[in-house]
């Protein structure tokens, strides 16, 4: 999935809409060979054009609200979260009903004016075919606004490559993890809006050659453990799963962080736990402040920049090995 920029339109409420067909439709006049063509011919060009507008702009809408088809991805478990999967789902199919009705209300009404030589029952198709859409729009009332919602909603969240190899920073506040995000990314990283942190995630790439890694810190939801987290801050870290290839533990031995070794140490278990499978990387931070004694971490410090080439190696490594994964799977499909 390519990085996600969501250019949805504004969604009118059903009101707006018909103010919008109708207005434009009743600018129409069309000369006839006489006055029942005249009759004729405009009245078909009103009723094709209020037909064609609200069916163009409610397929747009369709067309261009993010499709969630996919199951065991980033995007459908974030769009649940945030709006609901089911709701969102069922807004857009009753939108592309509507649609679908109005294209045959249109029809409809356009064969019964050419086949009438009256007028007065001309006009009456005309005022029929308008009374039967502004039904048809007061039943998807609700879900345009609902829509129009969502819209809202996809502009805040986060634009995030879910397809390349992504490292997620992890550890309790102030151990480092912004300043390491910072110098390991090869432009500054971006602060993006998440629906779950106090904070935006930042969201940074780090260059290999050609190829390009995304790593991601996401303040207000992996610094403390899962049982301290409320049921929706439990979802989104579920959501944070489908993204993280690799992790990145970041502890600070010399507890200048304000957190003991043994809560650091509890929460590198409890998130060793619930990302089961993930590579994760432990590395300790503020070197110089405080050497570590552990042989198994790295030690660095992103304010000196010492041992940031050996993490950072560390880090490229992982994700190599994920990347090649990927483009195995690619090939045997």
């Amino acid at each position: 999935m390519a990085e996600k920029t969501y250019r949805i339109p504004t969604v009118l409420s059903s009101d707006e809409l018909l103010d919008k067909a109708f207005h434009r439709a009743s600018k129409i006049t069309i000369s006839g060979a006489n006055a029942l063509d005249s009759v004729k011919k405009t009245t078909l060009a009103k009723v094709s054009a209020a037909g064609d507008i609200i069916k163009d702009t409610l397929n747009g809408y369709v067309d261009k609200f993010p499709r969630i088809e996919k199951e065991e991805d980033f995007l459908p478990e974030l769009v649940d979260l945030v709006i609901g999967l089911d709701p969102y789902k069922k807004s857009l199919g009753a939108v592309k009903w509507a649609a679908n009705r109005t294209d045959k209300l249109t029809t409809e009404s356009l064969r019964n004016i050419r086949r009438s030589k009256d007028p007065e029952i001309i006009k009456g198709v005309r005022t029929q075919f308008y009374g039967r859409i502004s039904s048809l729009m007061k039943q998807i009332s609700k879900d345009l606004l609902f829509l129009q919602d969502c819209k809202n909603k996809f502009r805040n969240l986060p634009s995030i490559e879910s397809d390349i190899p992504t490292v997620v920073v992890a550890g309790f506040p102030n151990v480092g993890k912004s300043n390491l995000v910072t110098e390991l990314s090869t432009a500054a990283p971006e602060i993006a809006p998440y629906p779950f942190t106090t904070k935006g995630i930042i969201v940074g790439h780090i260059e290999d050659e050609w190829r390009k890694y995304q790593i991601i810190d996401t303040p207000g939801l992996l610094d403390r453990e899962l049982s301290e987290r409320n049921d929706i801050e439990k979802q989104a870290v579920l959501a944070l799963k489908y993204l993280t290839h690799v992790m990145l533990i970041v502890i600070d031995p010399s507890e200048t962080c304000g957190y003991s070794m043994e809560k650091q140490t509890a929460l590198m278990e409890s998130l060793q736990k619930g990302f089961e499978g993930v590579p994760i990387i432990v590395a300790e931070s503020k070197c110089d402040i405080m050497k570590t004694g552990n042989p198994d971490r790295i030690c660095f410090s992103a304010q000196s920049g010492e041992n940031m080439e050996g993490l950072r190696t560390a880090v490229v490594t992982e994700l190599r090995k994920i990347r090649l994964q990927q483009e195995d799977e690619e090939e045997d499909a």
